[in-house]
């Protein structure tokens, strides 16, 4: 997130000038997964896209630091509501650092230009008369000597069926259900304890009902001029139909923006009334022209983005508060909301605890393109959606992996290929007499391609994110098939001008997926450019002004003959099931839990220790005879642990959710057939596997693969760079169900293999197939009653 040391963009005449905010994040706690998407990153990714595009973009985005909850965590923590933000804007910056936001700045709500601006803005609608003064019952502490407010109270719940003994003043915690302090039975204040009585006191209000036809024009023309999210015109005209209500816009409390009102002076606003307007202050403080972003509707276009919880504040209070003024606002013309993103079909909570947080991310070993990828890849643009770990291995293995991945290397790793075998790491050039508008492959797959350029502009400018990014992977699988369809492996050595057509025809499909995935994953798009030997600043851009939309439509004329490639490495590493346990044992339970566990995990290992060490006559440490012997039993790693078996694949189709898997049920003679994920679309028809005998790995432990789980594993052979895989088949006459031998190898398998202990790994590299087409492991072939197993006519690793 490295904010703009250049000088400050202001709006440019004949240009289109779009100003991005993201709901700001509320600094009592670390932002969650959740949090995230829900704002900050999918601003981000638009942001980005806008900037390829060539549009001028200013994206604010700040710490909202006001209001009670800031109060009450100081009073927990015994400090200052100041050092409560301090602490919590660092480690927000620190975080959005780290996911690579784009902000051009990044502000906080405590800045004294957010006291200037919102105690003017007040102003202007107090001499205006859209403010009305109220008088309302509060508790108040006679012992702390103040009014409480909404979470300065706990007490217990109204609801019968809840009576929960902790509920706030503002939800009980247990039901749900939103209360207001004074319907607490038994109300305490949550600092000294003492019950609080009832006294009145004065407070300003927002006449909402005054607005109501400024309003609904302005709500019933920008709703369709902006393409808003449906549920953000759903929730918007919920509550205009229901009807506005006058709206309390002060509280009694010493932290937030001053009252500029003698009779309110110990007073501030409510959260909810100056947090938005921290959009406009923290613009003031990236500069001293803000105005002409924020007070400029005829060039400058104003999209926000949040979670669904914030829209009523954005399409009522803050336009409300800003036409009140009677000034020429720039008012918001698209709104983007997301629902919520649960957490292991649990609920993400940061008072409890629960889920994976924003700093939780950087002590994993996943990069921060793949939690990206699989945040907007998920993003609950229409309904909630869940956050599973399963989910995730599924969509970094299956789709960055072998999709993007697999794409992207093999196509690099051949030109990198010395003079012979590849093009020594030079783009080639093509012969006058071939051409890309002649050759039928090459020529559907530009007309392929030049849609999906065109779906996803017309995705990203509505702010369809993941049909957006839906759109980009869809070109990586056209890539794919085009390499298998055009086999360039044997082109090269068959009609090398032809091959020379296709791989620079691929080159720069991956030079256009790198633009098209680098709104979504721009660490992705760093490393192909760099591996691509291409500068980002000079040649990142998708600009209608410069051509280049136009210029990739001919994927063959994209890079320039001999140009030099860097040097080509993979993109992405699988996530292993080893490691997807511990990931979801680590995160398991609220943070609380996991402190606890990792301490009695702490005492566990080191009670072990004193248990397997012994002191040896010499006084030094040595391990006994029993573990000495249980270490080398697990050491010994053998062929024949492995329960591999004759199987007849009885159905196999398609995996509903994810476009390179089958599912296949599989008879390995047992009472039950065997439900198997396997990642072979790319390479065997599904007609081809229906009723086919395979070599089945039966004793795997089960993976669940994009909602399925699979319960063994299909063993299939490839050659060297992928590009073509072929199922290890047991004789026509092997019996269904038959374990596969090894001669003279015996002994019994395990019957579960330890997925820690990598014993599949380890024997799965002497596994391959012979010059014979025999399968072998190591120089031992996999043997049934009937005879060997063999593949078709692949030569290598067998997986």
């Amino acid at each position: 997130m490295a904010e703009n040391q250049r000088a400050a963009k202001v709006p440019v005449e004949g240009k289109r000038n779009i100003l991005i905010t993201s709901a700001l994040p509320y600094v009592n706690n670390v932002p969650h997964l959740g949090n995230i998407i829900g704002c900050v990153l999918s601003a981000d990714v638009y942001a980005r896209y806008c900037r390829l595009r060539g549009y001028n973009v200013l994206y604010i985005c700040g710490t909202d630091e006001y209001g009670t909850p800031i109060v009450t965590r100081a009073l927990e923590q015994n400090c200052s509501p100041k050092q409560i933000a301090d602490k919590y804007h660092a480690i927000h910056k620190e975080v959005y650092d780290w996911f690579d936001i784009s902000f051009d700045k990044f502000g906080r709500t405590s800045s004294p230009e957010q006291t200037e601006i919102c105690q003017s803005i007040f102003q202007k609608i107090f001499d205006n008369k859209w403010i009305s003064e109220r008088t309302m019952e509060q508790l108040y502490c006679d012992t702390c000597e103040r009014f409480l407010c909404d979470r300065l109270v706990e007490g217990t719940c109204p609801t019968p069926e809840c009576e929960y003994g902790s509920a706030r003043g503002d939800q009980c915690d247990k039901c749900g259900k939103l209360l207001n302090p004074t319907e607490l039975k038994n109300p305490r204040c949550k600092v000294c304890e003492k019950s609080p009585r009832l006294r009145d006191t004065d407070h300003l209000f927002l006449e909402l009902p005054l607005f109501k036809d400024k309003l609904e024009k302005y709500v019933n023309e920008m709703s369709v001029v902006g393409s808003w999210s449906q549920n953000a015109i759903q929730t918007t005209n919920a509550r205009l139909r229901d009807g506005l209500e006058r709206r309390c816009i002060t509280r009694d409390l010493k932290w937030g923006v001053p009252v500029p009102h003698e009779k309110y002076s110990n007073k501030v606003f409510y959260v909810w009334f100056d947090a938005p307007i921290g959009y406009i202050s923290i613009t003031a403080c990236y500069t001293h022209d803000w105005e002409k972003w924020w007070k400029n509707p005829e060039n400058v276009e104003l999209y926000q983005f949040m979670g669904k919880d914030n829209v009523f504040f954005h399409t009522v209070i803050f336009p409300s508060t800003l036409l009140g003024t009677g000034e020429n606002w720039t008012l918001m013309k698209t709104i983007s909301v997301t629902e919520y993103l649960k957490y292991e079909s649990g609920k993400f909570s940061k008072s409890d605890g629960i889920g994976v947080f924003g700093n939780d991310v950087k002590d994993t070993n996943i990069p921060v393109e793949v939690w990206r990828y699989y945040l907007l890849i998920n993003r609950p643009e229409v309904s909630d959606t869940d956050f599973t770990w399963p989910d995730l291995q599924a969509k970094l293995n299956n789709e960055l992996l072998n999709n993007l991945g697999n794409f992207v290397n093999r196509v690099l790793s051949f030109i990198a290929k010395p003079e012979g075998e590849g093009y020594n790491s030079t783009v080639p050039a093509v012969p006058e007499d071939v051409s890309g508008d002649s050759h039928d492959p090459t020529k559907k797959l530009a007309d392929k391609v030049s849609a999906y350029l065109d779906q996803y502009i017309e995705a990203m400018e509505k702010v369809k994110l993941k049909q957006g990014l839906k759109i980009a992977m869809s070109i990586s699988g056209e890539g794919n098939a085009y390499l298998q369809e055009t086999a360039f492996w044997r082109l090269y050595k068959e009609n090398r001008s032809l091959c020379s057509l296709v791989i620079k025809t691929a080159a720069g499909i991956v030079y256009l997926l790198a633009c098209l995935l680098e709104p979504f994953m721009p660490s992705f798009t760093l490393e192909v450019f760099k591996q691509l030997n291409l500068s980002v600043e000079v040649h990142l851009s998708l600009s209608d002004d410069k051509g280049d939309v136009d210029r990739v439509r001919r994927p063959w004329d994209i890079l320039s003959a001999g140009h030099k490639i860097g040097t080509p490495k993979p993109l992405f590493r699988e996530l292993k099931d080893e490691e997807l346990e511990g990931y979801k044992n680590k995160f398991a339970g609220s943070q609380a839990d996991r402190i606890i566990r990792a301490e009695a995990e702490a005492e566990n290992v080191a009670e072990q220790l004193k248990k397997t060490e012994v002191s040896d006559s010499k006084g030094k440490r040595k391990q006994s005879d029993g573990a000495k012997n249980k270490a080398a039993a697990e050491q010994d790693i053998t062929i024949t642990r492995l329960d591999i078996r004759v199987g007849l694949i009885k159905k196999a189709e398609k995996h509903p959710d994810a476009d390179s898997l089958y599912i296949e049920e599989i008879d390995v003679g047992e009472e039950q057939t065997r439900t198997v994920v396997s990642g072979l679309v790319k390479y065997i028809p599904v007609d081809q596997l229906q009723n086919r005998k395979v070599c089945v790995l039966c004793n795997l432990k089960p993976a669940t693969m994009r909602g399925i789980k699979s319960q063994a594993m299909v063993l299939a052979a490839s050659n060297d760079d992928h590009t073509k895989v072929e199922l290890v088949e047991p004789p026509s006459s092997a019996c269904v169900g038959e374990r596969i031998t090894f001669p003279g190898h015996e002994g019994k398998p395990d019957e579960l293999l330890n997925p820690k202990k990598k014993i599949w790994e380890t024997l799965q590299t002497e596994l391959h197939t012979n010059e014979e087409l025999v399968a072998c492991y190591k120089n031992v072939p996999l043997t049934t009653s009937a005879g060997v197993c063999k593949v078709l006519s692949i030569t290598g690793s067998i997986r």
